[in-house]
């Protein structure tokens, strides 16, 4: 049976970090080499969603059920990379969630079946995170059978093993998962512009669009007085949350989306929500429409009772178009655990920006087929962030011990030089396991030379748990960096700055490295 163990080396652990983010990059550096050379086509690269269920064992036979949620393309036939989160959603311990990396191999067994093998590296945990996951670092291996049934998307199950190396989770478990499959069009490097269609004649015909929309979202739930806290004590009767929202329409009505969103105000830092679902759009002019919408997923943290973690959440919006692409949006809705009592009243305020992706199958796309589509510049971010104390009471235990960070950030460059940004971080080393945050902002790069170049960025998000104090859970944070391009594709990005609550005592001084990934994407004109 499988079986992960690291003991508990803090050096080691900070070595198989290293390692793993360098494997996850290593296919993408030999991708991004032969990039020099502008190629007639454009291959669309196979990516999937998956849900992956399973039970994880605790001490004293406590029962945990985790949901999984990934995110994956595909190197080459045999490896997938992307990113993931795992959350409670069945038993006590609802707000347990973690971030992280995931990679797998796999092998064609026939037509239909694969066999696979899978990791993930990740961060996090959540109610109870202190004595169940130590510092915060996660660990799941996997191996398994997918079926591809086609239009009904991937079935698979395997057995998976879960381990916390600095806290007392380790569990072996069978899982079972469900893959949906689609292509995105990607082109490794940045592309200023679209190329001449090389020797394509440029007849081809036009690539669809698929309409997409980015939203930041701004919440207040309003909670009734019979609610409690999982201490028992009457839950705040309101919370303030930020956070991010992704819709993918189908057609002209149906979407799918996904949200993320942390607790920035009422008493309850810490909480965290990711939420999956999908509505129906309906036009009531040209510029005002009505949403409907249900979602679901892992909750809670922040001394907010979810039970087990599952939370429900349905509503109604309305929105109104400021220009071509933006958008604002009010909703109303309800969310609810049913497992607890938490139940709230939500209304939310969003900024919404609407664009097109292209509508892309398997076969190779010309570059003269894209003629409607501007090449959009982005960056991918692997980083360690480490925190070092600024303040006597920055956090209410291990006071002079740093706390090491682990996430993802994705980079959206609107000029040459100036990028919106968002990011997701965990804790996974520093005692600190249960501290997560989600920031967005603004930054600006400005290059010294052909390899080297310096960057600027600020941002403002929710941050809480593992004992930092961050007050109600807003914070805000400013970066400097300085980069080294490895190649087209790649570059390294050391950072240092501050991050402050603006309503609490948590102070800190950042350290950061980042394996950076430029890529292009297409987006309609």
């Amino acid at each position: 049976m499988m079986r992960i163990c690291l003991g508990g080396n803090t050096r080691f652990r900070y070595l198989v970090i290293a390692g793993c983010c360098a494997a996850l990059y290593a296919p993408l550096v030999a991708q991004a080499d032969g990039s020099g050379e502008s190629a007639p086509d454009l291959v669309p690269t196979p990516t999937l969603w998956r849900a992956t269920t399973e039970s994880v064992e605790l001490p004293g036979g406590e029962k945990m059920g985790l949901l999984g949620l990934d995110l994956l393309f595909d190197v080459n036939d045999s490896l997938r990379l992307g990113v993931g989160t795992y959350g409670a959603v069945r038993g006590e311990r609802g707000g347990f969630i973690t971030l992280g990396l995931v990679g797998e191999a796999r092998q064609r067994l026939s037509p239909n079946w694969l066999a696979r093998a899978g990791l993930f590296v990740g961060a996090g945990g959540g109610r109870g995170g202190y004595t169940l996951s130590g510092g915060g670092l996660m660990l799941r291996g996997d191996v398994g059978l997918s079926y591809e049934s086609g239009r009904y998307g991937n079935f698979g199950f395997g057995v998976s093993h879960v381990q916390f190396p600095s806290g007392v989770i380790q569990s072996t478990q069978p899982y079972l998962q469900y893959e949906y499959p689609f292509f995105s069009l990607l082109n490794p490097a940045w592309t200023a512009a679209l190329p001449a269609a090389g020797n394509t004649g440029g007849g081809d015909a036009a690539v669809p669009t698929r309409s997409t929309e980015f939203a930041l979202v701004t919440r207040t739930y309003k909670i009734p007085s019979s609610v409690l806290r999982d201490d028992g004590l009457a839950q705040h009767s309101s919370m303030q949350l930020l956070g991010v929202e992704w819709l993918s329409y189908l057609d002209q009505h149906w979407f799918l989306k996904l949200e993320s969103e942390g607790a920035m105000g009422g008493q309850s830092n810490g909480y965290m929500q990711i939420l999956a679902g999908g509505g129906y759009r309906f036009a009531l002019s040209h510029s005002t429409a009505v949403k409907l919408h249900a979602a679901a997923g892992p909750a809670g943290g922040g001394g907010v009772d979810t039970g087990g973690g599952l939370l429900l959440d349905t509503g109604i919006s309305v929105s109104q178009k400021l220009s071509s692409r933006m958008a604002l949006e009010l909703s109303l809705g309800e969310v609810r655990a049913p497992s607890r009592s938490f139940t709230a009243s939500s209304l939310g305020v969003k900024l919404n920006y609407r664009f097109g992706l292209p509508g892309v199958s398997e076969p190779a796309v010309s570059w003269s087929a894209l003629s409607d589509f501007d090449a959009t510049k982005l960056r991918a971010r692997v980083v360690n962030q480490t925190y070092f104390k600024a303040a006597p009471a920055w956090r209410n235990r291990s006071v002079d011990q740093s706390v090491s960070n682990l996430g993802v950030q994705l980079d959206y460059f609107v000029s040459p030089n100036w990028f919106v940004t968002g990011q997701g971080l965990a804790a996974y080393a520093g005692d600190a396991g249960a501290y997560m945050t989600g920031q967005v902002g603004v930054g600006l790069q400005q290059g010294l030379s052909q390899r080297w170049f310096v960057e600027a960025e600020a941002l403002l998000g929710a941050a809480g748990g593992g004992g930092l104090a961050v007050g109600g859970g807003l914070v805000g944070q400013g970066n400097v960096a300085l980069g080294y391009r490895l190649s087209n594709a790649l570059s390294l990005l050391a950072s240092g700055g501050r991050v402050t609550a603006l309503k609490g005592d948590f102070r800190a001084n950042v350290a950061g490295l980042a394996l950076v990934y430029q890529f292009t994407g297409f987006t309609h004109k």
